[in-house]
């Protein structure tokens, strides 16, 4: 087993600005940290400079408490499952899985004994002798993923190895990996994924990468968590937009009132009152602010029920009917779209005026430079 750390790691390639930009992580021993962001964040390179495959421009990186900046990619005691397989063609199955196991100079024994546990293990024992092209996607993912379990790792390094996969195999894969950790507890793993899906069933740890036009934070960590914890307490809207889907609504607004049990933000479109549950300190009255709330978090109003946070009355554009539930997409004045979740059995249709109600405790807050505004501890999310 190996811990990695990063300290104040950047990558830039010549003059250009860095992709990778102050990063400092430490991931522990046998965790499961998942490096999640959207297309060009970072996150492939930052795994290919734990793997040996790209140099630091700055920084220190150590695996199992050892500066391994100027080590080889082979003696840096990892292994890599890349999205593409890479597994050579005229070699069967056995062979591919064996291959570097014969480099390192692994006696006979040695290497049959782990190949055909590896093999059980990925049910693969029938498929030893077949070569790569006999094989399903999801069975060439598993060889790729035995040639890396039998180099028996430190760490294993996971690069989008889903992505070539359709849907279904997507999800049973994910699960075999997920088993393949608990089985093998002692290997730390880091795995680049741009699905948070992957990110949120498999992680013990996620990282989310900052990307997009701002140079000052692009490549640099957005927010180190739990899933849950990035979820229920996002430190920016970047992490609030990119968790959840369908993604967190987004209302403009403006602060009007502030006490002790949270803030009154009046919704610049409409008019409407929103309460947030959330520490007012540092705010101003009349400061622009954006309202956050998650689609599972808009509830159906009761009609004469007492209103406890804000109540946001829309006509629906669109249902989405997935069978345990709806999407309902609501008209924004802005041109702009609300969604909302609502039951399954719940019909309402196109046309119609509805209300829902956003309460305190499930509504975030936002700051004009986009961060968030911290909960009341007395409503803090549990993760």
């Amino acid at each position: 087993m190996a811990s990695v750390s990063l300290r104040g790691v950047q990558k830039a390639y010549g003059s250009n600005p860095p992709v990778i930009r102050d990063v400092d992580l430490e991931i522990g021993e046998s965790e499961f940290c998942v490096f999640l962001g959207p297309s060009g964040c970072g996150k492939s390179t930052l795994l290919r400079m734990i793997a040996g495959l790209e140099d630091l421009s700055d920084g220190d990186l150590l695996i199992g408490g050892r500066v391994v900046n100027d080590l080889p990619a082979a003696e840096r005691g990892v292994a890599m499952v890349f999205q593409s397989y890479a597994l050579f063609p005229h070699m069967s199955v056995y062979e591919n899985m064996s291959f570097g196991l014969k480099l390192a100079k692994k006696s006979k024994a040695e290497i049959d004994a782990r190949v055909r546990e590896a093999a059980r293990v990925l049910q693969l024992d029938a498929l030893l002798e077949r070569k790569p092209r006999e094989l399903s996607g999801g069975q060439r993912q598993r060889v790729a993923i035995g040639r890396a379990i039998v180099r028996e790792p430190g760490v294993f390094l996971f690069d989008e190895p889903l992505s070539n996969l359709d849907a279904t195999l997507r999800g049973q894969t994910r699960i075999e990996i997920a088993r393949l950790h608990k089985q093998y507890a002692s290997a730390s793993v880091v795995y680049v994924t741009h699905d948070q899906t992957e990110a949120m069933t498999l992680a013990d740890k996620i990282v989310l990468l900052n990307a997009g036009a701002d140079t000052a934070r692009h490549g640099s960590i957005a927010q180190v968590g739990a899933p849950l914890e990035l979820y229920h307490r996002p430190a920016s809207r970047f992490v609030a937009g990119f968790i959840g889907s369908p993604r967190m609504n987004f209302l403009a607004a403006t602060v009007s009132a502030i006490d002790a049990q949270g803030v009154t933000a009046t919704l610049v479109q409409t008019g409407e009152a929103v309460r947030v549950a959330v520490d007012g300190n540092g705010l101003q009255e009349n400061e622009p602010v954006t309202v956050g709330v998650r689609p599972e978090h808009l509830e159906l109003s009761a009609g004469d029920a007492p209103d406890a946070g804000g109540t946001l009355t829309r006509t629906v554009t669109l249902t989405e009917h997935l069978g345990e539930h709806s999407y309902v997409h609501l008209e924004q004045p802005d041109s702009g779209v609300l969604i909302a979740k609502v039951p399954g059995n719940v019909r309402i249709d196109r046309g119609q005026p509805v209300s829902f109600v956003a309460r305190p405790d499930v509504c975030h807050l936002f700051t004009a430079d986009d961060f968030s505004v911290k909960p009341l501890a007395a409503v803090a999310h549990t993760v």
